[in-house]
């Protein structure tokens, strides 16, 4: 994905995620574009791809609209995706991880090692933690072997913050986001030391924790998942 369609795909995305995009409102490109001070191109990319995670639904012959979900929807999802995230945490712990899923799941650990080491986050490393975190939940979940496992979760993340693509920063407090991120990246530690390990259990504990996680950045995101009503 190039630099300018994971802008603006991460860019469009916070803000469903926050409400600036009302539920219903239409998505032309040109005035998103114009918001987010970039070409129309990147705009054009990043929609389909946000209508793939469920965020936007077809409107007419090529637009798209911002779909709508209640809170109840959004902690479901969480739910769900932490209970089966963590089966097929214990799946792969309990068949032995091959090596090639274990080097590309250190390469994640080492990629979100360096953004974090300068003990502190920007907006700029958003999308870097989201890339890294996505590849990591998705390296597990396609090493467990279960189609109807990896197609649950992938209908699952069209709810938002239902997969780990979905990552709303606090640019208001960078410093609470790193500690969030900081937290969440030492579980991705824990959770492949335990499947190198042969630790089923423990991996899927860790695991279904680590998903629960993500309600605590919902609430510092300024989305609370408790909240009367939420767009998304």
């Amino acid at each position: 994905m190039s630099t300018q369609l994971s802008q603006a795909t991460v860019r469009i995305r916070e803000m469903i995620l926050r409400g600036d995009l009302a539920p219903g409102s239409r998505l032309a490109e040109a005035p998103l574009a114009d918001l987010l001070g970039m070409s129309r191109t990147p705009v054009r990319q990043a929609l389909p791809l946000l209508a793939q995670e469920g965020l936007l639904t077809e409107h007419g012959a090529r637009g798209y609209a911002v779909r709508a979900f209640t809170p109840v929807d959004i902690s479901d999802a969480i739910d769900v995706r932490s209970v089966l995230e963590g089966l097929a945490a214990r799946r792969v712990a309990e068949a032995g991880a091959p090596k090639s899923l274990l080097r590309t799941l250190r390469a994640c650990l080492d990629d979100g090692d360096m953004l974090l080491a300068k003990r502190h986050v920007n907006e700029h490393d958003e999308a870097a933690y989201v890339e890294m975190n996505t590849r990591f939940h998705s390296a597990i979940t396609q090493a467990a072997g279960s189609t109807l496992l990896s197609d649950t979760l992938e209908r699952n993340s069209r709810v938002p913050f239902g997969g780990p693509q979905a990552l709303a920063f606090n640019k208001n407090n960078l410093e609470q986001m790193y500690d969030l991120l900081h937290y969440a990246h030492r579980q991705h530690h824990g959770i492949v030391e335990a499947i190198e390990r042969g630790q089923s259990g423990r991996a899927e504990s860790l695991m279904r924790e680590h998903a629960n996680a993500v309600k605590q950045s919902v609430d510092l995101a300024g989305v609370p998942v408790t909240a009367s009503a939420l767009t998304a």
